[in-house]
């Protein structure tokens, strides 16, 4: 039976379902930086201040989850995705392109965690289903914080 555990002692094909999984959030969390990134440069307006720095927030958070969901699928034993064509074709977020709107650069961003959060409340259950608490941990906290978000930038927008 040990012959179906991988190193870590968690079930291989499960493992492998996962990591599949966990390679999806990581190309979108790849867009959703490299969109938080350009609003960050790119925004004009009243709010400048504030939501220059808010993006420089956002973009440093989802680099770090970047490299967690990368370590994670490397911990489960397989290989994290490393290249923007597999992020872009993957990826259900899309590139934002050209935004300077206070309003039109929040939203994208709700927009984001629109996709965000089913993939982690799915990658949650999967990891519960596996006896995953490594990966079930990290889902965990992503939502929980990305819940607060969408209710924070959602109140920006008077939503």
């Amino acid at each position: 039976m040990t012959n179906k555990l991988n190193q870590i002692g968690l079930d291989k094909q499960a493992s492998s379902d996962l990591s599949d999984k966990l390679n999806g959030l990581l190309a979108n969390y790849q867009i959703f930086y490299m969109n938080a990134r350009g609003f960050h440069w790119n925004i004009k307006g009243e709010k400048f201040f504030e939501l220059h720095a808010k993006f420089e927030d956002l973009y440093n958070d989802s680099l770090e989850k970047v490299d967690e969901i990368a370590e994670r699928i490397l911990t489960l034993g397989f290989t994290p995705l490393h290249n923007y064509a597999d992020y872009s074709n993957l990826s259900k977020i899309k590139a934002a392109k050209n935004v300077s709107s206070g309003k039109e650069a929040v939203q994208a961003i709700l927009d984001g965690y629109e996709v965000l959060l089913p993939l982690e409340r799915e990658l949650l259950d999967l990891a519960g289903d596996s006896n995953d608490e490594g990966t079930g941990a990290l889902m965990s906290d992503y939502i929980r914080e990305q819940e607060k978000l969408v209710w924070m930038y959602s109140a920006f927008l008077n939503k």
